[in-house]
């Protein structure tokens, strides 16, 4: 039995998108619903990256004197600077998916690096540490918003078949109000 791939992995692989045409038209919403839940579990990834960045970044600003508050104090300020609302580049959704699981329960790399529990002993982390942990946590975010774009650039590729279909009349819609 061949050995399970990771859905990014299947929706990568050129395969995923070869002779779209001949697909009915639920394999291409199901392939497409994939790529939503896909779009979904990295951009919750990213936004904990990126929470986790601005923390150690204030942590290092004040290290350095830049900062007089402690994080405690700061921590309402630090975690509303860093919710930007919707991004303008989100795969549109129904707004009720659920979110993937936590991070920290698996052996991928971006599982370690959130789950590595470094804000409880932010204060005991000499500085060399907390240069080692945002190369991490830049390289963890970069390999995401990679990943991202593939997903964007796939999804792309399969609402263009979809949209085809219903602009040359060769799906109804009537079926969209069908679709989960």
């Amino acid at each position: 039995m061949e050995p399970r791939r990771r859905r990014i992995d299947q929706v990568t692989d050129p395969a995923y998108v070869q002779d779209l045409g001949s697909l009915s038209i639920d394999e291409l919403r199901d392939r497409r619903h994939i790529l939503d839940d896909l779009d979904t579990e990295f951009s919750f990834y990213r936004r904990m990256l990126h929470g986790r960045m601005d923390l150690l970044s204030f942590e290092m600003k004040r290290r350095s004197g830049e900062e007089t508050r402690t994080l405690i104090e700061a921590l309402p300020q630090i975690l509303a600077d860093g919710v930007d609302g919707p991004s303008r580049n989100t795969i549109p959704r129904d707004l009720s998916l659920t979110l993937p699981e936590l991070a920290g329960s698996g052996n991928r790399s971006i599982d370690r690096v959130l789950g590595d529990g470094f804000l409880a002993h932010l204060p005991s982390l000499d500085d060399g540490e907390l240069e080692e942990i945002q190369a991490a946590l830049t390289e963890a975010e970069h390999q995401v918003s990679t990943q991202r774009r593939s997903v964007y650039d796939v999804f792309d590729r399969i609402n263009e078949e979809i949209t085809r279909r219903y602009r040359d009349g060769l799906a109804d819609a009537a079926d969209l109000f069908e679709e989960e």
